[in-house]
Parts: C-alpha cells; structure tokens; sequence
C-alpha cells in the first residue's frame, strides 16, 4: 500500500525542524540527531549500493555512472552521464536516481547544463527529454528490483509542507526536499 503524504509528512517531520529554534547552538537539534543516527546505519549499508552502481554500469555501457551521495541529504543519490568520448556535445545532462533513506520510495530527475557558463536547469520526474528517457527508465527499473522501493509519484513530491530543508523554508519546502535533496541542481 502506498504512503500517503499524510505518512509522508509524518515520517519527515522526524528529521526536519518547522523552525530554527537551533539554529547557532552548539548541540544539534533532536532530529538533526535522529538524521545523523539513521545515516551512521545507512553508511554501514554502502555495500549493496556499490553493487547497485556496478550493475547499473553493466546495463548502461555508453554512460559513465557516479555515486552522488552526500550525507547531508536524505537519500543515496546516483549520476547517470553520456560519455563523450571527445565529441563536442550540443547539450550536456545527466539523469539522477534518489534513493531515500526515510522512507521506501525512490525518484528519477534530470539536470541540463546550457550556455557556456554551466548554467543548469533542472527538469524533475516526468517532464525529462527524450534523450534521458531510456536511462532514467534502467535507473528506476534497477531501483525497484534491488532495493524493493516504489516510485513517489510527482503530486506528493510536489506537497508543500511546513518543514525546512536548508536551504529551502515554508511555502517552498515539497515532500521531495524533504525525502530527496533540496538542491537537486548540484550534481558533481
């Protein structure tokens, strides 16, 4: 049964705070303390995600694969890039697959670099290009299998809610900040 944004909310409202009653304290919030609890165990879990990573390279030849975790979000993040392979490419981007750590669903976005200065412009869920399409489609497919997780659909990402993410706050914070990343922009 899928969770509802109700359960969603619920579980994020664990981790992240409504306010910033901690914010310059030397201690770490209660939840800030539960966040950082949860990623001690998923650390000890890197295993079965560097497997993931290495089937992931065996299904997709022609892209190079990166693990873009960073333990200050709030899921297993990985890269999917084309490889160059010296061709001059009119557009570069990347397919992004989150795993989260709160709770057991997943979701795929893409990130366009344009113009000669980097700028990115990020494409969320089911509005990627057609040149993303058939990675972003392994990535999720290879998601679901290995680790059991059902994809969150883009209304209940989309769900505002009360909580701050940093850097984003209320009315911008979305269930997907909260599960995934609230920078989804920066990708190594």
């Amino acid at each position: 049964m899928p969770l509802s944004a109700k359960d969603l909310l619920s579980i994020a409202r664990d981790y992240w705070r409504p306010d910033k009653h901690f914010n310059y304290r030397p201690e770490n919030s209660p939840e800030e303390e539960k966040f950082l609890d949860l990623w001690e165990l998923e650390l000890k879990k890197m295993d079965p995600w560097r497997a993931f990573l290495r089937d992931l390279g065996e299904s997709l030849p022609d892209f190079n694969i990166g693990n873009a975790t960073a333990t200050c979000d709030a899921c297993f993040r990985c890269s999917v890039y084309p490889k160059a392979e010296g061709k001059p490419q009119p557009r570069r981007w990347v397919v992004v697959g989150c795993l989260s750590i709160l709770a057991p669903v997943y979701t795929i976005y893409g990130v366009q670099y344009s113009g000669t200065g980097g700028e990115r412009i990020v494409g969320i869920f089911d509005s990627l290009p057609p040149e993303m399409q058939a990675p972003a489609e392994i990535v999720a497919k290879r998601m679901e299998v290995t680790f059991g997780v059902s994809v969150l659909s883009r209304e209940l990402a989309e769900t505002p809610i009360p909580l701050i993410v940093e850097p984003k706050e209320p009315p911008n914070t979305t269930l997907f900040h909260a599960l995934f990343i609230s920078q989804p922009e920066r990708v190594p």
